[in-house]
């Protein structure tokens, strides 16, 4: 990156900066601000962003955010509180995330006849993971039931995770059909990878966390490289993992779950790392978004492009969320507002750098441009909606006299941005 694009990145930082208050008692989020100052600033705008989507810079930074997003969210899943209420986020995971992958897949062959099974599975999985930081409203504002906005908090925090090892076989057996030679090494290194991954990450989690912790509790650690020490177990079990043959981010996504479960006294630095230089990585990716890959999109974007992402959005999402609720005792106002608040967004980008950067896939512009059209759209339609939706959903539970689904207990998890959207639902709240 040139030093004039240098600035310009730092400006908009200061700028976002000076009205991120403000911004949070609106529909403006984070990531549609970046996004839309990337398209701006980028090629297709002013020019003033000189980058390189092909360029090794821009997948390092894609590669360090998605090892980060990965090991902290998976570390602020308390699995003891998951199990013991596990209802709606089992459901929402163990019923809606395949049903909706399958979803993905019928529509994606409907549409684009030139993708195989394969291919066509592959971008359902990319587009399964959710991101509550598209629609941050809704699982910070204190108007919506508890159990309800942590249901989509732990979906978010777990999905990715879950979808990554799928998205890497998937990708592996679709390019060994295009390597038809290739197709047993290909197999072989897609098993290898899901299997070293989750046992490095958890050997190299539960040490770590241990050994943080038993430093913590005797002083020897300070705040400051509490937190270093934590993200550093992050990337000793990606390193680790990729030196044995196993994946990175699934060893990342696993020690971080290892770290939060075993080790949780360790997790509050984590927390704050997210909160601030984590936020940040993962804003830069919007911008990047915005900038270069969002104009390429657009571009080659055709009618069945724009109508798969809004059946995304939409029925391939919101049916099978439907679905894996019925029995749960709660209202259709629930299930609509459940399955319409699964927004499309980091994961999906970084999943989508990760396979297309193989490029042994001849159908990875056209996959490219679905994912990036797809959280385009939801950046745009979540963001906007998640403000006004999360309080008139909340205002509609507090009317009801019998709504015991929906308020039934569930513990509160963090979130991944805390302070987004909070001033403006207390106030809202105090109001009332």
């Amino acid at each position: 990156m040139d030093p004039a694009s240098f600035a310009v990145v730092a400006l908009a930082i200061c700028v976002f900066a000076a009205i991120s208050r403000k911004a949070e008692r609106s529909p403006l989020t984070p990531p549609m601000f970046f996004v839309g100052a990337g398209l701006l600033l980028g090629g297709a705008g002013l020019g003033w962003l000189d980058l390189d989507v092909e360029g090794e810079g821009i997948h390092l930074l894609a590669e360090i955010t998605l090892v980060l997003v990965l090991f902290t969210d998976a570390a602020r899943i308390d699995l003891a509180c998951l199990i013991r209420e596990k209802s709606l986020p089992a459901r929402l995971l163990g019923i809606g995330m395949p049903l909706t992958i399958a979803a993905g897949a019928v529509t994606a062959l409907l549409l684009f006849p030139g993708l195989s099974a394969m291919e066509a599975l592959l971008l359902a999985a990319i587009l399964a993971p959710t991101d509550a930081a598209l629609g941050q409203a809704v699982v910070s504002n204190p108007l919506v039931p508890v159990r309800i906005r942590q249901s989509l908090n732990v979906e978010s925090g777990l999905n990715d995770g879950i979808a990554l090892p799928v998205v890497l076989v998937l990708a592996s057996l679709a390019g060994a059909r295009e390597e038809a030679g290739d197709a047993g090494y290909w197999i072989r290194f897609a098993a290898l990878a899901v299997t070293l991954g989750p046992l490095v990450g958890a050997v190299v989690g539960f040490v770590g966390g241990r050994v943080v912790a038993w430093g913590t509790s005797r002083g020897w650690i300070n705040d400051a490289f509490q937190r270093i020490s934590g993200i550093g177990i992050a990337f000793l079990a990606f390193g680790a993992a990729e030196v044995v043959g196993g994946n990175g981010f699934i060893a990342a996504f696993v020690a971080g779950l290892t770290v939060g479960n075993t080790a949780r006294e360790v997790c509050t630095c984590l927390y704050e790392f997210g909160e601030a230089e984590g936020q940040l990585l993962t804003l830069l990716v919007f911008l990047v978004f915005g900038a270069m890959m969002v104009p390429e999109a657009l571009h080659h974007g055709s009618g069945a492009v724009w109508l798969y992402a809004l059946l995304s959005l939409t029925v391939v999402r919101m049916l099978p969320v439907s679905l894996s609720l019925l029995g749960s005792g709660l209202r259709p106002a629930s299930f609509a507002f459940l399955g319409w608040f699964g927004p499309r967004g980091l994961a999906s980008i970084l999943f989508a750098l990760v396979v297309v950067e193989e490029g042994r896939l001849e159908t990875g512009a056209l996959l490219e441009a679905v994912v990036v059209t797809t959280v385009l759209l939801s950046a745009v339609l979540h963001g906007t909606t998640a403000w006004p939706f999360a309080r008139r959903y909340g205002e509609f539970v507090t009317a009801l006299r019998e709504a015991e689904a929906e308020r039934a207990h569930a513990s509160e998890m963090p979130v991944r941005i805390r302070h987004v959207a909070m001033g403006g639902a207390m106030e809202s709240e105090t109001s009332s």
